[in-house]
């Protein structure tokens, strides 16, 4: 095992500390002083539209400064977020605008973040046992980590709404510190414009008929996700009932998830390969939103059907991420994972704002059944284009590149 693997390992704890606790704080203090859909929905559309806006880009800095250096200034920027609601908490500053700012810089810093720690994988780990290391990363990021950190944010609540900015800025930081250790390759120089840089890992994803395939499958995937996020605060409290640290230990239901698949995912894609596992996981997205759509407000039966959703997207995730790496050349790897960030979750903010009207419209479980609806165009989507015969073709491109 790698020094380069073990510390990117330990960056990933620091930086989902501080990401978890803003992820989850942000829109607790949204709710508090707001209870309009549409302008809860507001907080996620502009925190959420970094990706479309800026991911692209991202993939252009990714591939022509050194990765590490691109990570540590993401953690910088997330720090300096969560300074500024930190103080606002305490000079009680606090404002929907203000929120909308900060939700919009931590996603900014999220999507250089995730872009370079995704590009270093291949850097550190050998390509063998690429799975292994995306579920490590992804069971720090979304499951071990978050399984404390949102708990714990409710709790740090009730000692003032900036109490958990204060512990994420100091986690940023850890984090940044962490990074600056970290060795990786010099970036390749590009003489060419930005724009054509983007345009090549755009052709190179849209092109690869499999990574496309996924994208889209993504796009809608997230497109259904956000909205039901969006909304999953006001179902908390208005159906199910719940507080802040009843929202907490909901949200550490879906952490749970991640985390109880990690220990079964490379056996499942082992078993089932990556076609079939992918295929089984977008059946089980479709039956686990409708389930929510459908089941009386019983927060023990939510938080299950949380898990159950959340262990579904852990192996889906995993091989999503694992298939661009394998697939993809190096000197585009930055822009092809950007490039697919960007196409497929450039949706979510039109997620967030789509599932605001529709809980105005028609009601908070409405935003679930049109989740599903759209979660079965994913399905389909997947497949018609992730079969076993797919898969073998994209090996044999790669082993012949």
């Amino acid at each position: 095992m790698s020094r380069g693997w073990v510390r990117l390992q330990a960056v990933a704890v620091s930086g989902s500390v501080a990401e978890g606790l803003m992820l989850s704080v942000v829109p607790w203090i949204a709710a508090t002083i707001t209870s309009d859909p549409r302008q809860l929905s507001l907080v996620n559309v502009v925190g959420q539209s970094p990706w479309l806006l800026f991911s692209l880009f991202a993939g252009v800095l990714i591939d022509r400064v050194r990765r590490s250096t691109v990570l540590a200034s993401a953690y910088a920027v997330q720090g300096c977020a969560a300074l500024a609601l930190a103080v606002a908490g305490v000079t009680d500053a606090l404002s929907l605008p203000l929120l909308v700012v900060v939700a919009f810089v931590v996603t900014s810093a999220q999507v250089l973040g995730d872009g370079a720690s995704g590009a270093l994988v291949p850097e550190v780990v050998e390509p063998g046992r690429l799975a292994m290391a995306n579920t490590r990363l992804i069971l720090i990021d979304r499951g071990a980590v978050q399984f404390v950190v949102p708990p714990v944010a409710g709790f740090l609540v009730a000692f003032g709404l900036g109490t958990p900015a204060w512990v994420a800025c100091v986690a940023a930081m850890v984090a940044f510190a962490l990074v600056r250790g970290l060795r990786s390759a010099a970036a390749t120089p590009s003489a060419k414009h930005p724009l054509r840089d983007i345009a090549d890992g755009l052709k190179f994803l849209v092109g690869t008929r499999l990574l496309l395939s996924i994208t889209i499958a993504v796009g809608l995937g997230s497109f259904a996700a956000s909205a039901a996020i969006a909304m999953f605060v006001l179902y908390a409290k208005e159906v199910l009932g719940l507080g802040a640290v009843g929202y907490g230990v909901m949200l550490a239901c879906s952490a749970a998830g991640w985390v109880l698949s990690s220990f079964v995912v490379s056996r499942i894609v082992g078993r089932l390969g990556y076609a079939w596992s992918m295929r089984l996981g977008q059946v089980g997205m479709v039956v686990t939103v409708a389930l929510i759509a459908v089941l009386p407000p019983w927060a023990w039966a939510i938080g299950v059907v949380n898990l159950l959703q959340s262990a579904i997207v852990m192996v889906w995730n995993v091989c999503s991420q694992s298939s661009r790496q394998r697939f993809t050349p190096p000197a585009l790897l930055g822009r092809v994972l950007t490039s697919h960030r960007a196409l497929a979750w450039g949706l979510t903010p039109l997620g967030a704002l789509t599932g605001g009207f529709v809980a105005a419209g028609f009601g908070l479980r409405a935003v679930w059944v049109m989740a599903a609806l759209i979660q079965i165009g994913a399905l389909v989507t997947a497949w018609l284009g992730l079969s076993p015969k797919a898969f073998r073709e994209a090996e044999l491109v790669a082993a012949n590149r």
